[in-house]
């Protein structure tokens, strides 16, 4: 009888793994947090979780010192020029260290949606081989593999959830047990996403990488985890995966993103670089010279911020508390709200990105009322 109003919201920053130490983490200085942020004390609440996070004082601090004092070409002799390159190299190296990889396994770029693109460019296939998509995915890690199918005649395969019980139909994920038919001897490439960008569903990598790797040990395993990144920390080497992209943006950083190539990967990449350009490390094969120095520079300051070893441990606990608010809060309207994805507020299996549907006469009624709530908090 009534329109659907679907809502998409975010409760929280970042998040780790649901575990009894968390109950035990010292609570954060929500004083000390917010005060790292400038635009929080402009009187706006900010909603765009999924969309990005605000970013820290201390980054935009780091930006603004490297472009007065170090702004020059990097790799040359003088003073300044080793100081721009050292900040620079801080950078990477702090990048890289943050998701357990080598510095010459990462490279910085302008956006994931590039860097996948790049990915799509220097991979070179034999006609018929095979490349498995999903369809959870958000558009950033689909479109460069349907082109890349396009262009060297591959046989594109769809993964999709199953659909077979009404829990399916509401929370749909991918499971690796759902791959058993699309895999064989020619796939080469796997793609799918760490968390959905709509549901907050969190996809057991290390389990899809396993189970890709177990059968077709010449595919790759190609994870969007832009998503996750500002819930939860990422273990690249533990994952088991051989690309991995997310945009810094997403944690409180600049808008530049990070792509992690396993040495199994690099070495099926052909270099886009100019032939003058040694084609050994990641950046060297992939990185266009895209990056730029100044935002590099300040990844040093952004995992800085993560430096504290109970730091995941209060935020996830402090985080937790918020989607369980919600998510108990829209259970008890009963039928009037449907939560698409997980129900639990467990953050090992979501993360706080809350996507519902409520039944209303139209869809602008919602909003409206929405507005009108934030309005008297600001």
């Amino acid at each position: 009888m009534f329109p659907d109003a679907v809502a998409h919201i975010g409760t929280g920053d970042v998040l780790g793994v649901h575990t009894r130490r968390f109950l035990m983490a010292k609570p954060l200085d929500l004083g000390q947090v917010r005060g790292s942020f400038p635009a929080l004390s402009a009187g706006q609440i900010f909603f765009d979780n999924a969309g990005g996070t605000q970013i820290l004082g201390t980054v935009a601090e780091s930006i603004r010192d490297y472009l007065l004092n170090t702004n020059v070409q990097l790799g040359a002799s003088y003073r300044v020029s080793k100081l721009a390159t050292e900040r620079y190299e801080q950078g990477y190296a702090a990048a890289a260290e943050y998701i357990n990889a080598s510095r010459d396994e990462i490279v910085i770029g302008p956006s994931t949606t590039q860097l996948f693109r790049n990915v799509s460019y220097a991979l070179c296939f034999d006609p018929g081989d095979e490349i498995i998509v999903s369809i959870l995915d958000h558009e950033v890690n689909i479109a460069p593999w349907v082109d890349l199918a396009a262009r060297q005649n591959l046989v594109l395969k769809w993964w999709k959830p199953s659909t077979e019980t009404p829990e399916d139909r509401t929370n749909p994920k991918l499971r690796p047990s759902d791959l058993g038919d699309l895999l064989s001897d020619r796939t080469r490439l796997v793609t799918c996403t760490h968390a959905s960008n709509i549901l907050g569903t969190i996809h057991n990598i290390k389990a899809i990488a396993k189970a890709v790797h177990d059968r077709c040990p010449k595919a790759l395993v190609c994870v969007d985890g832009v998503a996750y990144a500002p819930h939860g920390k990422i273990d690249v080497k533990d994952l088991g995966v051989d690309l991995y992209s997310f945009s810094w943006y997403k944690v409180f950083g600049p808008h530049i993103s990070i792509l992690y190539i396993s040495p199994p990967a690099l070495s099926q990449l052909r270099s886009l670089s100019p032939s003058f350009i040694s084609a050994r490390t990641a950046e060297q094969k992939l990185g266009l010279n895209g990056a730029s120095y100044e935002l590099v520079a300040a990844l040093a300051v952004v995992t800085a911020y993560f430096s504290e070893k109970s730091k995941w441990d209060a935020i996830a606990a402090h985080q937790e508390t918020l989607q369980s608010a919600l998510l108990d809060y829209l259970a008890s309207k009963g039928d009037g709200v449907t939560v698409w994805g997980e129900r639990s507020a467990d953050p090992t299996i979501r993360v706080p990105t809350v996507s519902f549907t409520v039944k209303v006469e139209e869809v602008k009624e919602l909003i409206d009322t929405f507005d009108k709530i934030l309005a008297t908090k600001t």
